[in-house]
């Protein structure tokens, strides 16, 4: 069914183009790709990014099972990495020719039995081991482990080792990051002598390209974020373009007299006679309830209008006293990463969550020139 919303999140692939061919001019022609489009691609559209720049990139990679199988249903056919599957995962990751992340023993010797159930050889897996993010992977210590039940076998095959680095971000972090990047140096030491086959090395993500491509650019990088346009610092935002922009439509302008209040609980009571706008977005689109009470605003014929009293599910009210507009104009909630930035900044959140909690409910349109 056709979504009919008003409300639209537009996604121009142009900008993706740009923002990858951004991060490709700081690697080396020989560095694989790995394009992360977990959480519906950031919010985006998963699949029409996915499609979009299928063989543009090498690897694509989701966090769940199900959005694995949601690319290989539109026809995706790069090989897709699995970051957080389960034993009951692994069943269907080997129907959908999907490849998961193994971070614990445990979960080793399931995916190394499932493969033997299923009669697979060489099947490809990925080893995440933990250099100090402290949330999933292996320790140096499991090496050994590691290394005798995987040549106990020939049902599975390590494709890649990988890590996450912690702070990419943060310069005063640096030397923790370095030591990272030590430490998985010397896991890949000492684990790929004790192997068949020589996996391939990843570990950075986007800030890890902009900061640490020359220490440890190693086979593969993994851009998110930056392939949506966000480089996590101002001056690297500056340089990208902006994919998302998400708008929608004024459906009513009230006066409101002073001694008047607008929304739930009265929350905003007017202190002067003004003009609201009525706009078809809330909180169950992704519009924080954070926003509310001046905290948020939108851009109505480039001017800001402060949200008034409390974000409503399925709607805002905002100030447009000082602006000349009327029902049916447009609204923009999310104009570019400034304004995602600055929005996110005023609820102590970052782009990542603001991005990620449009809902599926608002109409997704590509653009491509």
């Amino acid at each position: 069914m056709e979504n009919s919303h008003v409300t639209v999140l537009n996604i121009d692939l142009n900008a993706v183009d740009f923002n990858l061919n951004y991060f490709k001019s700081k690697l080396k022609s020989t560095t694989k790709i790995l394009a992360v489009v977990k959480a519906f691609g950031y919010g985006s559209s998963s699949v029409a990014i996915a499609k979009h720049i299928a063989d543009k990139v090498h690897y694509f990679a989701v966090a769940y099972l199900d959005e694995g199988i949601a690319l290989r249903a539109a026809g995706i056919k790069n090989p897709i990495l699995v970051l957080h599957p389960q034993k009951v995962n692994l069943q269907k990751i080997f129907d959908y020719c999907l490849e998961p992340n193994i971070y614990s023993i445990k979960l080793l010797e399931d995916v190394i039995e499932i493969a033997e159930n299923n009669k697979l050889k060489n099947y490809p897996i990925h080893l995440k081991f933990n250099t100090g993010l402290n949330r999933l992977g292996f320790a140096k210590k499991d090496i050994s482990e590691i290394s005798s039940l995987i040549n106990s076998q020939n049902a599975v095959e390590i494709s890649s080792i990988f890590s996450h680095i912690a702070a990419s971000e943060d310069l005063n972090e640096r030397a923790f990051t370095m030591q990272q990047i030590n430490d998985f140096k010397a896991i890949a030491a000492e684990l790929t002598p004790t192997l068949k086959n020589i996996p391939f090395k990843h570990m950075l993500n986007t800030s890890g390209i902009i900061n640490y491509a020359e220490e440890a650019q190693f086979d593969m990088v993994r851009l998110g974020i930056g392939l949506y346009g966000f480089g996590n610092e101002e001056h690297e935002t500056k340089k990208l373009k902006n994919v998302l922009s998400l708008t929608s439509v004024i459906s009513q302008i009230h006066t409101i007299e002073k001694g008047e209040s607008v929304g739930y609980n009265r929350a905003f009571m007017a202190n002067t006679t003004i003009r609201t706008a009525t706009i078809p977005i809330g909180h169950a689109d992704g519009i924080s309830r954070q926003f509310g009470n001046g905290v948020g605003y939108v851009y109505i014929h480039n001017k800001k209008a402060p949200i008034l009293g409390n974000v409503c599910m399925d709607v805002i009210m905002v100030n447009v006293t000082d602006i000349d507009c009327q029902e049916g104009d447009e609204a923009v909630i999310y104009k570019n990463q400034q304004h995602i930035e600055h929005l996110a900044k005023s609820i102590n959140s970052i782009p990542y969550e603001l991005l990620t909690a449009i809902s599926q409910r608002v109409k997704r349109v590509l653009t491509k020139f």
